[in-house]
């Protein structure tokens, strides 16, 4: 029997400032199993420097799980008031789930980190 199983990819997390914004770039899957490798990705960008804002630019994510998505929230929550925040999200791996579940009326989602740069950046 054939496992066609989803997720449990590789995942990479490259942290860049870009101004006065921190970008988390995130590559692979985002489930169960690499979920907690962008929360500590997250905890360590904000701890290092408040940063102006903090953008999460998942097109480059092959699978996001319900999980990842509650991370997202947490950490739009943990930034609000200090940061803004937002995520960069295209495509029906992605931008999809987010607007399915509703997230896009949570926090701001554009279609490439160049845009999200300019809306949050001054």
């Amino acid at each position: 029997m054939k496992n066609d199983a989803v997720g449990s990819g590789p995942l990479d997390i490259a942290v860049e400032r870009v101004g006065t914004a921190t970008v988390l770039s995130v590559r692979g899957d985002l489930d169960l199993r690499t979920t907690p490798d962008l929360i500590v990705s997250i905890d360590a960008a904000v701890a290092e420097a408040t940063p102006s804002a903090l953008i999460i630019d998942l097109t480059k994510v092959a699978f996001l799980a319900a999980v990842s998505m509650t991370v997202l929230i947490d950490a739009h929550r943990r930034v609000q008031g200090v940061s803004k925040f937002a995520v960069v999200a295209n495509g029906p791996t992605t931008s999809r789930p987010l607007i399915l579940m509703g997230l896009n009326e949570t926090f701001p989602l554009h279609a490439d980190l160049a845009d999200a740069l300019t809306s949050l950046t001054p």
